[in-house]
C-alpha cells in the first residue's frame, strides 16, 4: 500500500513537470522574437529548443535527472524571462497611476 501511494505521488509529480515545461513553451512560442531582444535575453529559437526538449524528455524518456534539467530550464524561463518580455512587451501589471485612479482617469474626491 505504501508503494502504491509513493508511485501515485510519483505520477503526479512527473504530470506538474509537464504542465510546466508545456506552459512554458507555448509563452515563449507566444511571445514575439524582438521582445527577447529587447528584453536582452537569450533567443527565441534558443528557449523553444531548450523548452521543447523539456517536453520531449518529460514525454518520453522518464528518467528524473533529464526531467529535472527541464523542470530547471521551465523554472528560469517562467521567473526571469517571462517577466522581462511582458515588462517590454508592455503587457501585465500597472501601467502607473495611482491606487485611486479610476476607469476614466484619477479620483480626485470630487474637487
Amino acid at each position: 500500500m505504501l508503494l502504491s501511494a509513493f508511485g501515485s505521488l510519483l505520477q503526479l509529480l512527473y504530470l506538474a513537470m509537464l504542465v510546466l515545461a508545456v506552459v512554458a513553451f507555448v509563452f515563449a512560442a507566444t511571445a514575439r522574437e524582438d521582445a527577447y531582444r529587447a528584453a536582452d535575453k537569450k533567443k527565441k529559437s534558443f528557449w523553444l529548443i531548450i523548452l521543447g526538449i523539456a517536453v520531449a524528455v518529460n514525454l518520453l524518456i522518464p528518467m528524473l535527472f533529464l526531467q529535472l534539467a527541464g523542470v530547471v530550464a521551465s523554472i528560469v524561463f517562467m521567473v526571469d524571462v517571462r517577466p522581462a518580455l511582458k515588462a517590454v512587451s508592455g503587457g501585465g501589471g500597472r501601467k502607473g497611476g495611482s491606487g485611486s485612479d479610476g476607469p476614466y482617469g484619477p479620483y480626485n474626491g470630487g474637487r
